[in-house]
């Protein structure tokens, strides 16, 4: 629960949750950014990041051959909450399926689709391939 203070000006303003939440993002956008740097590496084009859809976003879909995966990043600092994989439960998975249904609207596609999980993690990166169907 966040803390109030009332400001000099009258407001009531949350104190603490705004550099939490900063703090969390910027977690996320080094880990995204690691797992793209590291894809390419392995001989991946990124095809999209950030995919905004009805269902959610898509961190990274990214293509090598015939196999286009559709990427969930998850970085921690800690293992408090458990692995970072163990954060993509069941309802993470239908909204990537669904994501990526939503993503080939339209397009014609013939290759192998894949869901993956890139774990970044005390400056490691673990790419579990298949992670879920």
């Amino acid at each position: 629960m966040a803390v109030r203070r009332k400001k000099a000006e009258g407001d009531i303003s949350r104190v603490g949750a705004e550099s939490r939440d900063g703090k969390h993002i910027a977690l996320g956008r080094r880990g995204e950014r690691a797992a793209r740097k590291f894809l390419k590496k392995q001989g991946y084009k990124i095809l999209a990041r950030n995919f905004k859809n009805p269902f959610g976003e898509v961190d990274i879909i990214a293509r090598k051959g015939e196999v286009t995966a559709f990427v969930e990043v998850k970085t921690r600092c800690t293992d408090s909450y458990g692995t970072p994989s163990e954060a993509v439960g069941p309802e993470r998975q239908r909204r990537y399926i669904a994501g990526a249904n939503y993503y080939f609207t339209g397009k014609r596609h013939d290759g192998i689709i894949r869901f993956d999980v890139i774990e970044v993690y005390r400056g490691r990166i673990n790419h579990i391939e298949n992670a879920f169907y």
